[in-house]
């Protein structure tokens, strides 16, 4: 599998939005991978981590998100689980969960029908080593600060709004991926 050449069929690889995706997962995938060598005693999978961070945000194309180049009609929130549809149809189902649980720290049934979130109901948490590690490395970078790594208290800040379990999630993430 080649994760580029999946990009390129729905990014013009000459376009704005294809390089913000492929520089935002590109350092997902490095920071996932830094940390997932940092714990051989995980035994985590690390072709399967390189190849799911740089897929995780191809649905951003479906996204009405004009400051990254999307110009699509759903709602951003939305991307995660229209990229995993796209990565089912291709035949990768393990990447497509990490594609639709990458959202925040995961999205719970109960978080969309709380706050009447435009998905499909379900339970969209990350639940492999593999999904939680990709999850996490992505909520220190932004695609609009590229290469710009946030603070472990940055991250921490901005999930406060989503309310604790959000926040548990990722203080959990930081004591098994991290040490802290």
């Amino acid at each position: 599998m080649d994760p580029l050449q999946i990009i390129s069929e729905y990014y013009s690889p000459d376009s704005e939005a294809y390089h913000i995706l492929v520089n935002h997962s590109r350092s997902v995938a490095d920071k996932a991978l830094e940390l997932a060598k940092q714990h051989p005693e995980m035994n985590l999978d690390l072709q399967f981590i390189e190849e799911a961070a740089l897929l995780h945000d191809l649905g951003v194309f479906c996204c009405n998100a004009p400051s990254i180049d999307c110009h699509g009609d759903s709602p951003y929130i939305c991307h995660g689980y229209q990229g995993a549809e796209l990565l089912r149809k291709a035949g990768y189902p393990k990447h497509a969960r990490v594609c639709e649980r990458h959202t925040g720290t995961g999205i719970t049934r109960e978080m969309i029908e709380t706050e009447q979130l435009p998905l499909p109901p379900g339970d969209y948490v990350p639940e492999t080593l593999e999904e939680q590690l990709i999850c996490f490395a992505d909520k220190f970078f932004s695609k609009t600060k590229p290469g710009k790594e946030k603070s472990v208290e940055k991250v921490r800040a901005g999930l406060q709004k989503h309310g604790n379990e959000t926040v548990e999630r990722f203080d959990n993430w930081c004591k098994l991926f991290l040490g802290k």
